[in-house]
């Protein structure tokens, strides 16, 4: 009977220490989650090749280029997402905020990761998760980038800093 009861404690034992290594593991990738995100990008570019990224380059210089292309904007958001991702559609209400916020100023581009015209340029960016903001200057450069939710409030500030 001892050795059933040990048997039984042991097994429940186990059982607490899976889920507490189970629950850590989930806290690790909450806290690094950022740094997580930072190495899928960078590993996602070192894998374009030069065709993508001459052509990319080129498309993105042609449109987002505003000392070149005579456009009125000073900068552009690009924001990778889904049309069925729920963090995605908390964006658009952000979004159509900063488009009524700077009308003449920024530039606001939704580009559905889910659509292969979008892939190039997913590639490009190292875009590794969803939704993600990239902000671009006024020559095209990229000078900001955020994954996930991102307010009106805080895009507000990134975007001051460059307007202003």
């Amino acid at each position: 009977m001892k050795r059933r009861n040990l048997s039984i404690k042991s097994k429940h034992l186990i059982n607490l220490f899976a889920l507490a290594l189970i629950i850590l593991f989930f806290i690790f990738l909450m806290i690094f989650k950022g740094k997580l995100n930072n190495v899928a990008s960078k590993a996602i570019l070192t894998q374009v090749d030069a065709e993508i990224i001459n052509s990319v380059s080129t498309y993105v210089d042609s449109l987002f280029n505003y000392q070149t292309n005579n456009s009125d904007y000073h900068l552009t958001l690009l924001e990778f997402g889904s049309t069925g991702c729920v963090s995605c559609k908390r964006m658009e209400k952000v979004l159509t905020e900063i488009k009524e916020k700077y009308p003449m100023a920024v530039n606001i581009v939704f580009l559905n990761v889910t659509l292969p015209e979008n892939q190039n340029l997913m590639k490009y960016f190292g875009i590794a998760a969803i939704p993600t903001q990239v902000l671009l200057d006024e020559s095209g450069k990229e000078f900001f980038r955020h994954t996930g939710f991102y307010s009106t409030k805080n895009l507000s500030v990134q975007i001051n800093k460059r307007i202003e």
